[in-house]
């Protein structure tokens, strides 16, 4: 059985510690996304921080990935896992310090590798200053300009100024004592900016300046579909969210026409650095809408997360792909390849679980009904991330996941923080159960992520994926991905990809670039393989075959 790949591409493999030159590293780099919560802690307080994303940088530029995505890091009350800003130009005390931010920089630049943070535009923590002296201002004063404030309905004004929903449960307006009411799209401790006003938009200049200047090489930007609004009087109802019709650049919420505009200001100020920076749009919006984030004149590169909501089959991936080539292409851009982040069920459970699972219900059951798959939740997500890797474009990879981590979706109540909870009556979970600190070392406490008591519970089975028990371990998720990642490197070359016949339905197969082939085998049975194998996502038998439900690249005979 061929488990080691190492010496199969051991002759295509080269400079894979160097990083990927020029202006347009992003369009073909793997991305680790970083959550800095949960990544490690270095002081014992339970929380992750930036000295202990420090201290594993070695192991980041082992894993082999072009640049590290950290999820917010600035000043934040917490309420929605950071993605509440209070400064949008500090770090978080519960982190470390700029001095700590410049550090990490250094020492993954040092290292051959990027650094992209995430920007949050759409909304601000209820505790930014801005928010604070709104609340503390008259109606109709410029401090209230800054965000969305309206009269309220009804003989008393005591109704919402609208039936605008939140995503996360209920009315997506608050209302404060004087009797206004504000947006919040997510959390009432979110209130939505206005980005109609001229000085939300010259602050965000200002903090892409402040981040760029530290040597921040790129932005994600959270909810970039969601800043321009229509916010005539009276306020239109909703459309797409509560009714599920297709955005088309006419809802009053999101993916405006006019948001385009701002991110033309955006780009103007990104490209004042050379490089100039990089930026993503987080836009859950259709393929043809979504094309229009990733123009050069705008941020450049969108996420399709069209490969994450796929359900497991061999033509469902196959249509999900050229789609999103297709899509690239127009835009200009590369595409984004993405199967887990901090906001959904983690892959290997996605694949392991029955198709069809609802997975918030899922994560409301006690983590045994319906019971995952293991083996093949595992087997099956290391194939579609060696497919996914295979493919042109940016690969975004979740802290974790190299070690085959499944979700933990038994977190008791208590325990959990994710807004969600309370929002829907507790109905649904929430996001928690992706976000549980990693494990580091199998024997220490909490599994060598902190020396004190972790912000979410890990559970014991934890120990069977630390990092500690996988290194160097032959045929282990974190080996696998090393190669794998090591591979693409030397591989990796132009954008093309040239779709071959398949020996089944269940079978994808297409060519890369310079004639190195893949063999995706969605199905059952073993396929036939004529090639020297470069990677595989497990076991490949000497009698030529691909297994059921792996991944290989070959070199054709």
């Amino acid at each position: 059985m061929l488990d080691r790949w190492e010496n199969a591409v051991s002759a295509d493999a080269s400079d894979t510690d160097k990083p990927i030159p020029g202006r347009d590293w992003w369009r073909q780099a793997v991305v680790y996304q970083v959550y800095p919560r949960s990544f490690n802690d270095s002081n014992g307080d339970g929380e992750g921080d930036l000295q202990g994303i420090i201290s594993r940088v070695p192991y980041l530029k082992r894993l082999g990935v072009d640049a590290v995505w950290l999820s917010p890091h600035y000043p934040s009350p917490l309420a929605d896992g950071g993605y509440d800003v209070a400064d949008y130009r500090d770090v978080d005390p519960r982190f470390g310090t700029l001095d700590d931010f410049d550090e990490l920089v250094a020492a993954l630049h040092a290292s051959g590798m990027r650094i992209v943070v995430d920007i949050v535009p759409n909304h601000s923590s209820s505790e930014h200053p801005w928010f604070r002296e709104a609340l503390a201002s008259e109606p109709g004063s410029a401090a209230r300009a800054r965000y969305i404030f309206r009269d309220g309905t009804g003989e008393n004004g005591d109704e919402p100024p609208s039936d605008w929903r939140s995503h996360f449960g209920g009315s997506a307006w608050q209302r404060v004592p004087d009797g206004q009411w504000y947006l919040h799209l997510f959390a009432k401790e979110q209130p939505d900016f206005d980005w109609s006003n001229r000085e939300v938009r010259e602050d965000f200049h200002r903090t892409l300046r402040f981040w760029s200047d530290r040597g921040v090489d790129g932005f994600r930007v959270d909810v970039a579909h969601g800043l321009a609004k229509d916010l005539s009087e009276p306020l239109r109802s909703q459309t797409t969210l509560d009714k599920g019709l297709p955005l088309d650049g006419s809802d009053p919420l999101y993916d405006r026409d006019e948001v385009h505009e701002i991110f033309e200001g955006w780009r103007r100020v990104l490209n004042e650095y050379d490089p100039p920076r990089s930026a993503v749009a987080e836009a859950w919006v259709p393929a043809e809408r979504r094309v229009l984030y990733a123009r050069p004149s705008e941020l450049g590169q969108a996420f399709n997360f069209d490969l994450l909501t796929a359900p497991w089959g061999a033509e469902e991936f196959r249509m999900t792909i050229a789609k999103n080539l297709a899509e690239a292409e127009t835009s200009g851009a590369s595409s984004t390849w993405v199967l887990s982040n901090h906001d959904v069920v983690r892959h290997p459970s996605r694949y392991g679980l029955p198709a069809g699972t609802d997975l918030d219900r899922w994560k409301m059951a006690d983590g045994a009904d319906p019971a995952v798959d293991v083996a093949q939740g595992l087997r099956r997500a290391r194939a579609a991330t060696l497919l996914m890797l295979a493919l042109p474009g940016s690969a975004y990879l979740y802290n974790g996941e190299e070690l085959g981590l499944f979700e933990v979706p038994d977190l008791p109540a208590d325990a959990l923080q994710d807004p969600i909870w309370e929002r829907t009556g507790h109905e649904r979970k929430g996001r928690d159960g992706c976000r549980v600190p990693l494990p580091w070392d199998s024997d220490a406490h909490a599994f060598g992520f902190s020396t004190g008591t972790p912000w979410l519970p890990q559970p014991p089975w934890f120990a069977e994926y630390a990092a500690s028990g996988e290194e160097g371990s032959e045929g282990s998720t974190l080996e696998f991905y090393r190669h794998a990642i090591a591979a693409r490197r030397s591989l990796q070359r132009g954008e093309s990809l040239e779709w071959l016949d398949a020996p089944r339905r269940d079978v994808l197969h297409f060519a890369r670039h310079d004639g190195w082939h893949v063999i995706a085998n969605f199905g059952d049975e073993p396929v036939a393989l004529s090639g020297r194998v470069l990677v595989a996502s497990g076991a490949v038998s000497a009698d030529a075959e691909v297994p059921a439900e792996t991944t290989v690249w070959i070199r054709p005979a």
